[in-house]
Order: structure tokens, then sequence, then C-alpha cells
């Protein structure tokens, strides 16, 4: 059983990185995405079939792999999920308060309120003792960019810092590859109140033209294709119990650019077409109802 997986990953992996494309234009959830993924990695024989979760997040920006998609504005994040065995569904929402721009993120309504990404996401988790597999396909509602669609592929091993490695790839509009490796380590309180530590590490591919950098000699985006190690993010937060199955959880993340290229400008224009990245803070709350 063991070297038919190691076909199925091998076979999993060669097919996402030579069809697929990722879109860092199409902004999606992260946070929430791991969530989801983690409830599905947690089902087992003597767990209902049917769990999930529905809840709701309010931050003081929304960053997305090293992406400042809002500023001097508050998002609201609304979020669901249902897992049946190991197939699992969510969907998840972005809903701005104040549309500005920001060096990677052009509004759809500028100074307004705006509801402007909805997301759903398919997948299903393989279990082998330890290691976990989940394979799912992302669909990226956007209204500040081109709608697209996105397979990922997701290793992760229940062991100390519990390490991740993702790779996504878009399928439609914005050809690329985007690969995160993340740990994560929860230390108890009192109460069963959690200290939650994270950190995690991206690496970026463009795929085609969209992703030409730009040149100072012709005043435009002919140089080679985007390509660096990308967004380094740190965090820390609480998981608060404060009714069965109900829990509060603030959180404090820190993004920053992970290579010169991530955060360079050529003339006063973003070395990659989709924007600079900056040091960011990110701060607020999620709140969680499970089933």
């Amino acid at each position: 059983m063991v070297k038919g997986l190691t076909v199925v990953v091998l076979t999993v992996l060669t097919l996402v990185f030579s069809t697929g494309a990722f879109a860092e234009q199409a902004k999606g959830k992260e946070t929430h995405e791991v969530e989801a993924q983690k409830e599905v990695l947690l089902v087992h024989a003597e767990k209902p079939p049917v769990s999930g979760s529905v809840g709701l997040g309010v931050f003081n920006k929304y960053v997305f792999r090293g992406y400042e998609l809002s500023a001097d504005s508050m998002v609201i994040q609304p979020y669901a999920s249902v897992s049946y065995k190991y197939f699992s569904a969510s969907f998840w929402g972005n809903i701005d308060s104040v549309e500005n721009p920001t060096q990677s993120f052009v509004p759809d309504k500028a100074d307004e309120k705006s509801f402007n990404e909805s997301d759903l996401t398919l997948s299903y988790t393989f279990v082998i003792d330890k290691l976990s597999m989940t394979a799912g396909y992302i669909y990226y509602g956007t209204k500040y960019a081109l709608e697209t669609e996105e397979l990922f592929l997701t290793l992760s091993y229940d062991t100390l810092l519990k390490p991740t490695l993702s790779v996504y790839r878009d399928i439609t509009e914005y050809p690329g590859t985007y690969v995160n490796l993340s740990v994560a380590h929860s230390l108890p309180l009192i109460k069963d109140i959690t200290l939650d530590l994270g950190a995690s590490a991206g690496y970026f591919r463009g795929v085609d033209d969209y992703w030409k950098t730009f040149e100072s000699s012709t005043g435009d985006y002919t140089g080679d294709k985007y390509k660096a190690l990308h967004d380094g993010m740190v965090k820390a937060g609480l998981t608060i119990p404060v009714a069965k199955n109900v829990s509060v959880q603030p959180v404090a993340q820190y993004w920053f650019p992970l290579s010169s290229k991530a955060k360079k400008t050529v003339d006063g224009s973003s070395f990659n077409f989709n924007g600079k990245l900056d040091d960011t803070l990110v701060a607020g709350v999620n709140m969680t109802l499970s089933f």
C-alpha cells in the first residue's frame, strides 16, 4: 500500500507542476484554508462522519501570501466548512469596509464598502499513520481581479511543530506555482486556553508572460518571469473556549518579504507586476463555532 501511495503522490505532484498555474492576483484566504484542512486531518473512525465549523474573522488588514490587499480599513471575513469522513467543502469571503488602493491592489469600489471575494474549496484527505495528504480545488470569486481556479496538494506530518508542505497551481488565469512550508505549535496555558505559535515561508515561480518583470531599459514589464523566495510570516495568538464548541482566537501576524526580488522596485514601479511586498502587521480575532 505504501508503494502504491508513493506512486500516487508522485503522479499528483507531476500533474500539478506540469499542467496547472497559480494566481497571486486571485487572492484567497490562507489562514482559514489551513484550518479547514486540519479539520479533515483529525477525522478518525471514532468521530461522527459529519463535522464542520462556521465563523467570522475581523482584522485590520487583508494580506494574502505577502500581498497587502487592504489599507486604512477593517475587513470582515466569514467562513464555513463541512466534512464528511475525508471529504471537505468550505466557503471563505472578504468584506472590506472601505476599499483603498495598495502597492498590489486596485479596488473594484474605491472609497466604498465591498464584498470583494468569495472562495470555494473542495478537498479530500488520505491518512497513513501520522502522514496526511490533502488534494483539492479552489475557486476564487474575486471582484478586483479575474476569477480563477487553483489546484493544491498538501503534505502534513503529525509530530512536533506539525510541518506542512503545500503546493498551489492556478489552472485558469495566472499561471505560476506557489510553495509554502509552515510549522505550528500550541502550548497549554490555563483552563483550556492555549498559546498558538506558527511560522511559514513561501516561494513563487511565475510561468506565463503575466509574470514578466519590469526593466528600466524598456520602461515596461519585459524582463524575466518573476521567481523568488517570496513571503515569510510569523504569528502568535490564543484559543479561548467561551462555550461548548465555541472559541475566540485573537491573533497577530507579521508578514515580510523573503528576498530582495520580493520587495524590489525599479524606477518607481514594482519589479513584480503583481506588486512589491512590505513588512506588514495584521491583528484581529476569529470567532468559531464547531459541530
